[in-house]
């Protein structure tokens, strides 16, 4: 998790148990089972997985319990660990995306998450599929109408709190709240109840990277047995349901879940990361009517006073060098100011260099100047141009593709916002590099095709980026 997030918890002096034991499977113990875990994913019907923090290791994350986790490490005076990248940086495992490909196959029907990265709505889960129980440290939500707003920053507070945003919807206008519970704070009913639902309704709930400690979330799989369901978990510590499972597997998460998929003759989807900003052309004639001020802005889609956190600075140049000098942008916000003669017109280059943690350095984008053409806006299918943009990342596997996506004028003042996307990061797996030895099931042993096509749908939440 966050190591901030774990920061601004409220001090409590029993976590639970810490610095659990981990204990591994031998390779041919671990094939068996993984082996197992893929005949009864094949058999199942109503597929729930239940995660903990154990999946997002692999991401850079520090968990809680383990030898080298948070709390472990505080709880015997030693440094905590570091971020191997920024919170709002780190990418989807190779857990998180196998479990969007089974959903895609209409398999996993549902996810209940004890983490509050976000990584299972950024890995592409659908929202109306899956339940945060303690929060989305990217999230906040409108307590007036119910809105929820997914950011690419890490929010400033915990505990339900108020945020310094508000709701955009004009009838609304409320103060956003942030998602992330303190431990005083009672699980959200909303995401308790879809999660008691679908654990009652599953025939396998599997809990991956957990240690099913933590009440009442930990009780939830449980819910499964009445109606003659099977708990399997895939943890490298023991847990208090160990009992009450059908198969219990110690190995790493991700390699388990590999060797499922590759089992299952499923691949497991790239991750494309596209993120969005706008720029902000501000026009307007000086007093003689001979020269035109204008000011450039890179902001935030989520508001002008928000953090752009994946731009670490724009350099600024223009198509005529001659008569305009190039700027630096080092500083949020990214601002420039300029005055020109009415009549000229140019191309103004946005050189925009990334934070770390992106899967390029930098992108170019192009602006035209040109104070006396008037320029219509748009607004394109959001959904339509990025996925061509996924599309065009995965061929060229590589990122810094970009493409705008929507246009608004203003006629006096005179000014456009222009919405750009630009993919960030491009992340392929290769399950065969971790379980070679893993053969393909062409078939199941109901005589179906694994990759089952049908998907469930449930009704979607409101939900804005």
């Amino acid at each position: 998790m966050s190591l901030g997030y774990a920061e601004k918890l409220s001090f409590i002096e029993d976590v639970g148990q810490v610095g659990m034991t981990e204990f591994f499977d031998s390779a041919h113990v671990l094939q068996d089972k993984i082996e197992q875990l893929a005949k009864l994913i094949e058999k199942s019907r109503h597929l729930v997985v239940f995660t903990g923090a154990g999946i997002s290791t692999s991401c850079g994350i520090p968990d809680f319990r383990g030898p080298k986790g948070i709390w472990t490490l505080q709880r015997e005076g030693q440094p905590l660990p570091e971020a191997s990248l920024p919170f709002h940086r780190a990418m989807p495992s190779m857990t998180h995306m196998a479990l969007v490909g089974l959903e895609k196959a209409g398999i996993l029907k549902f996810v209940i998450s004890q983490n509050v990265d976000g990584l299972h709505l950024r890995s592409g889960i659908p929202r109306e599929k899956l339940a945060e129980l303690h929060g989305n440290s990217f999230m906040e939500t409108c307590p007036s109408c119910g809105a929820e707003y997914y950011r690419d920053f890490e929010l400033e507070t915990i505990g339900l709190k108020e945020t310094s945003r508000r709701c955009s919807d004009e009838k609304c206008g409320a103060k956003l709240r942030d998602t992330v519970l303190d431990w005083e704070d009672a699980l959200p009913p909303k995401e308790m109840n879809l999660a008691e639902k679908h654990c009652r309704m599953g025939d396998l709930v599997l809990c991956l990277g957990t240690s099913l400690q933590i009440t009442p979330a930990c009780n939830l799989p449980l819910k499964s047995l009445r109606g003659g369901g099977k708990i399997v978990i895939v943890n490298l510590q023991k847990t208090p349901k160990d009992k009450k499972a059908s198969l219990v597997i110690h190995g790493f998460v991700d390699k388990v879940i590999a060797g499922v998929m590759e089992l299952l003759n499923m691949k497991i989807p790239p991750y494309i990361r596209i993120d969005l900003f706008q720029t902000i052309l501000s026009q307007s004639l000086s007093s003689d009517k001979k020269f035109v001020n204008w000011t450039i802005r890179i902001a935030s889609v989520h508001g002008l006073s928000a953090p752009l956190p994946f731009i670490k600075s724009v350099e600024v140049s223009f198509s005529n060098n001659q008569n305009y000098k190039e700027a630096t942008l080092d500083t949020q916000p990214f601002l420039l100011k300029r005055r020109t003669v009415l009549t000229e017109t140019f191309e103004i280059f946005l050189n925009l260099k990334f934070s770390d943690g992106c899967g390029c350095l930098n992108t170019r984008i192009e602006i035209p100047f040109n104070f006396q053409d008037s320029i219509e806006g748009f607004k394109l299918d959001k959904n339509a141009t990025l996925e061509k943009m996924r599309d065009a990342a995965i061929e060229d596997s590589k990122c810094g593709q970009n493409a705008v996506v929507e246009r608004k004028t203003v006629l006096v003042p005179k000014s456009e916002t222009t919405v750009h996307a630009i993919v960030t990061n491009v992340k392929t797996f290769d399950y065969q590099l971790s379980n070679g030895d893993m053969k393909p099931m062409k078939e199941g042993l109901n005589g179906l095709k694994t990759t089952r096509k049908q998907r469930s749908k449930g009704r979607k939440r409101k939900m804005r980026l």
